[in-house]
C-alpha cells in the first residue's frame, strides 16, 4: 500500500482506487469543470464536462506534484487526460515504471 499527500491537504491510502480518488480530487480542484465532480463518472469525458486544454495543463501539473511523477512527452495528449480512468491508468503506468 502507498500513501499520497494531496496538494489541498489530506492523504489517500491504498492501491488502484486510491489513485482514482486522488485523481478525482485533483480534477475537482484544478479542472474547472462546469458540473460538480460528484456528477462525473470515472469514464466520463472531462472535456465534455467543461475542462479546457488550459485547465488540463493545471491538472497535469497538480498530478505531477501530488504523485511526484513527470508525464513524458508521449503522454501529453488529450486522450490521456480525457477521463479520470485514463489519467489514473497513466499514473499507474508511470508508478510501475519507476518501481
Amino acid at each position: 500500500m502507498r500513501d499520497w499527500r494531496l496538494a489541498g491537504g489530506g492523504i489517500v491510502t491504498g492501491a488502484d482506487r486510491a489513485v482514482t480518488e486522488a485523481t478525482r480530487r485533483i480534477v475537482e480542484e484544478h479542472g474547472r469543470l462546469s458540473v460538480p465532480m460528484a456528477e462525473v463518472a470515472d469514464d466520463d469525458d472531462l472535456y465534455n464536462a467543461g475542462m479546457t486544454s488550459h485547465a488540463s495543463v493545471n491538472v497535469m501539473l497538480a498530478l505531477e506534484d501530488a504523485f511526484d511523477i513527470e508525464f513524458p512527452d508521449a503522454m501529453l495528449k488529450r486522450s490521456v487526460f480525457e477521463t479520470v480512468d485514463s489519467i489514473a491508468f497513466a499514473i499507474e503506468q508511470l508508478e510501475d515504471e519507476a518501481a
